[in-house]
């Protein structure tokens, strides 16, 4: 049961996000008056338009939760609990954003959103990490303490002792430590602290003293049955147990505990984890994919024309690409080769300039003068973005493969890249495309999966647009030709 002030703390939280946003619409409103938008607004405030601010309220409020901002946020760093609140602040922009559009309201201008996004992002953060270094204040003072006990005397319960006393500000007060004497025991006396019971006696200590939670640090794989005691006699009491991770030693796998219908589940992950960012990458993918592809859908007219008038064959190239988990789905690009291209592919295999079991010549006789340029700017991997609207792929990600490029795979680790969805831009596209080898790049995919935030997403696109402007730089002076391929999939057959 969460504790009456713990729990009035969180509930606080949600009434002060709401309030925030309010606040930092109105501010909004105000600092983007100049252009009517203030008058739009009063014209639209009609009883009528109440429920869709009711929902504009409650979407924000999901976000957030979802993010994971209104659970205990004591041993969350500081400043990871500042890029939760960037993201869901992002997130619930977008969302705003996205609803103004469909139900036609004025929400949507560009300056009020600028102003609206900044002013909530700024304002929960102070919020946010005020109220931190007020608690964290008190309880180096001690206040707001949590009296724990440990269990186990071995070098991992002293180590994490060790981390509670040097960080005072989580407000957590060892209290002691519990085992039978043995020849390390010795240890807990001399760093000061002292064997308050062993497993015989612990219940009734528990029963006399004030103890908020119960930390377990015995080997699992020599005291089961003493562990399981344990939480035992601590679910009696009702008392926190903590456990702490000693199963395996996972060398990439992340671990989390999930409940499957009320049976709690320790699960290993290798692949990107992170709860509400993961929703909240999806989220972005397909706001920021729908807006593209209306604002771009000109530039897809005009290519579509150019691609009909400059050679014969189709306007798009389908093929089909290796995807999440290793699931197929059709990938869409504009063509940019003859139109019999992969059935010529055999005939120039032995053409191939690079190692490992991607396709790649520099001079590709199949690709048409168009597609070089289009190839060179970037322009052919648009229609991706219907990929990405779909949930085939993400706005960050390894590129995903053909076919015949992933049944040449021999290094097993090298499989580990399909463990997340595939993008339009990863690390290898902003640090030197085709001059990189294979193994290179496989090496940098699987550090763009180990290090996976939405921080990271957000700097790769960054990072991305001057690589694509200077691809239409060289192109504007004729720096290119019809075999210049700038793109994963120039590694393998295209069409």
């Amino acid at each position: 049961m969460i504790p009456p002030h713990r729990h009035l703390l969180h509930e606080s939280f949600k009434l002060v996000d709401l309030l925030i946003m309010s606040v930092a619409m109105v501010l909004a409103l105000w600092l983007s008056s100049a252009s009517g938008l203030a008058t739009a607004l009063v014209e639209q405030a009609r009883v009528e338009n109440v429920p869709v601010l009711m929902v504009l309220w409650i979407a924000w409020h999901l976000v957030f939760y979802r993010m994971g901002l209104y659970g205990s946020r004591r041993l969350v760093p500081r400043r990871r609990e500042a890029l939760d609140i960037f993201w869901a602040t992002t997130l619930g922009s977008l969302l705003i954003s996205s609803a103004a559009s469909i139900l036609n309201i004025p929400l949507r201008n560009p300056e009020f959103l600028l102003s609206f996004w900044t002013l909530s992002t700024l304002m929960t953060i102070i919020g946010r990490l005020s109220v931190r270094f007020a608690l964290e204040w008190a309880r180096v003072r001690g206040r707001n303490l949590r009296n724990v006990l440990v269990v186990g005397t071995n070098s991992r319960a002293l180590h994490f002792a060790g981390m509670l006393e040097r960080n005072p500000e989580l407000g957590y007060k060892i209290i002691g430590f519990v085992d039978e004497e043995w020849a390390g025991s010795g240890e807990v006396k001399r760093r000061g602290s002292e064997i308050v019971a062993d497993f015989d006696t612990l219940s009734h200590y528990l029963s006399d003293n004030v103890v908020d939670e119960v930390v377990v640090a015995l080997p699992f794989s020599k005291s089961y049955e003493q562990s399981s005691r344990i939480l035992s006699i601590c679910e009696v009491q009702g008392i926190t147990v903590r456990f702490l991770w000693q199963f395996f030693e996972p060398k990439l796998a992340k671990a989390k505990i999930e409940s499957f219908q009320e049976m709690p589940v320790l699960t290993l992950e290798s692949g990107s984890t992170g709860n509400g960012q993961q929703l909240a990458k999806r989220l972005i993918d397909v706001c920021a994919s729908a807006l593209l592809l209306i604002a771009l859908a000109p530039v897809f007219l005009l290519v579509a024309v150019a691609i009909k008038l400059s050679s014969k064959g189709s306007i798009f190239f389908v093929q089909e690409r290796v995807g999440y988990r290793k699931r197929t789905f059709k990938l869409f690009k504009f063509r940019t080769m003859v139109p019999d291209a992969e059935q010529k592919q055999a005939e120039i295999e032995h053409l191939n300039e690079v190692s490992g079991p991607v396709f790649k010549i520099k001079n590709d006789p199949r690709v048409t003068r168009l597609g070089a340029f289009l190839r060179q700017t970037s322009i052919d991997e648009l229609p991706q973005l219907l990929n990405v609207f779909k949930g085939d792929m993400s706005l960050v990600g390894p590129r995903p493969l053909p076919l015949r490029d992933f049944r040449g795979f021999e290094e097993e680790q090298h499989r580990r890249r399909f463990s997340v969805p595939p993008g339009l831009t990863c690390l290898w596209q902003v640090s030197g495309r085709n001059s990189i080898e294979f193994e290179k790049w496989m090496e940098l995919d699987l550090q763009y999966i180990d290090n996976w935030s939405l921080w990271l997403d957000f700097r790769l696109l960054l990072s991305t647009i001057p690589v694509v402007l200077e691809g239409c730089r060289k192109s504007s002076n004729g720096e290119f030709s019809r075999g210049d391929i700038k793109r994963p999939e120039s590694v393998r057959t295209k069409a």
